[in-house]
């Protein structure tokens, strides 16, 4: 029997709610969130106004490939996902970039998570990227346990290096077949 903590209750179901200009604000903040927990594992510092260089979002307000997600769990912020149009790594159009992920602390270790990141998925069908930084063996852990459970095990998995550093790619895809989403 799955521990309590890994599970949710189908009350407190997980939900995407696109950003939009009015909540930008509370993206910004989430952001600050994000940032922090990264400035464990790279050197990013502090302004003089105590906020982090964060990320520009315009982009995922206003460009049509771009899209900015509250994950919502019980009708109450748990985190939020950027989704690009696009790879990062070879920029090829119509492959689905999972350009950040981030889950609040509180709601971790809750299927929060792996909850989210299905219903991205499932959300835009076709092909997907998600990276993850060497830096970052949790993240690693998380997206294999994730992307492996939603494909059941059918994803590839590469190394990828650039100038922004060095780390994991998941590839797989989440297009409709026969029999509904093709994992």
């Amino acid at each position: 029997m799955p521990s309590e903590k890994n599970t949710m209750d189908d009350q407190e179901a997980v939900s995407l709610v696109p950003v939009n200009e009015a909540r930008q604000a509370a993206l910004a903040n989430l952001m600050q969130l994000y940032v922090h927990d990264w400035s464990e594992l790279l050197p990013l510092e502090l302004d003089a106004t105590g906020r982090f260089a964060a990320p520009p979002l315009d982009a995922y307000l206003h460009e049509p490939d771009h899209h900015a997600l509250f994950i919502e769990r019980a009708g109450k912020l748990a985190g939020f996902t950027l989704v690009v149009g696009r790879s990062r790594l070879t920029g090829a159009p119509g492959v689905h970039d999972m350009a950040e992920f981030f889950i609040t602390r509180g709601h971790r270790r809750r299927g929060v998570g792996l909850a989210a990141a299905a219903a991205v998925f499932e959300r835009f069908a076709g092909p997907w990227e998600v990276r993850q930084r060497d830096q970052n063996p949790a993240a690693i852990a998380f997206w294999r346990r994730a992307i492996g459970r939603f494909t059941r095990g059918r994803y590839e998995e590469a190394r990828w290096a650039d100038e922004r550093g060095t780390g994991i790619v998941h590839r797989f895809d989440t297009a409709p077949s026969e029999e509904g989403f093709r994992p």
